[in-house]
């Protein structure tokens, strides 16, 4: 279930903010699942290693990807970087608003052990994950389980954004190279480098 933060009124109908203080998006409480016909078919194109966990992570990015108009006027756009900023953490999760400019990668890591999810709201970007490549777009979660390592890049002409929760929330990340087409660990970077 969604942890709620901070009711507003704008939101109406029993939705809530998931953002403590700014009404980022106004979403319902996300659903599991095995919850419901509709949340599985809104969520079919993940993992093939999606639980249930994963798959209410995914409807969380996805339902919080559609709602442009809440958190547009946040977005930065910066040559130097992805430009990312944390919207709600809590014990239970954390989400974070991620632009890319064509060019900017992630390069290869994993999320330290915590499952998690990531839909592209604008835009498109590209992700590797060592055994497909693949192209994600607006309405096409991706969801993953603790020991997922991937690549996300913006390889278009036009500026991306994207939504991902992570749950717990992230304690660490671990950076890799390839060598000889297998991943090894190069660094790792905890919470407070962020």
């Amino acid at each position: 279930m969604l942890v709620a933060c901070t009711p507003t009124p704008l939101c109406g109908r029993g939705r809530t903010s998931i953002w403590d203080g700014w009404p980022v998006a106004c979403v319902a409480p996300a659903r599991t699942a095995a919850a419901s016909d509709e949340s599985r078919e809104g969520i079919r194109h993940m993992t093939t290693t999606t639980t249930g966990r994963s798959a209410a992570l995914a409807a969380t990015a996805a339902e919080l990807a559609e709602h442009r108009d809440a958190w547009l006027p946040r977005v930065r756009l910066s040559p130097r970087g992805r430009w990312y900023e944390r919207l709600h953490r809590d014990g239970d999760r954390e989400i974070w608003l991620i632009s890319w400019l064509p060019g900017q990668s992630t390069g290869l890591h994993d999320h330290g052990g915590s499952r998690g999810a990531f839909a592209v709201a604008l835009g498109a970007l590209e992700e590797d994950d060592l055994s497909a490549v693949r192209t994600v777009t607006a309405g096409r979660p991706r969801a993953f389980g603790p020991e997922y390592l991937h690549e996300v890049r913006n390889v278009s002409a036009a500026p991306a954004v994207s939504v991902h929760v992570y749950s717990p929330p992230l304690a660490a990340m671990n950076r890799y190279d390839l060598v000889d087409g297998r991943p090894v660990r190069r660094s790792t970077e905890t919470a407070g480098q962020w």
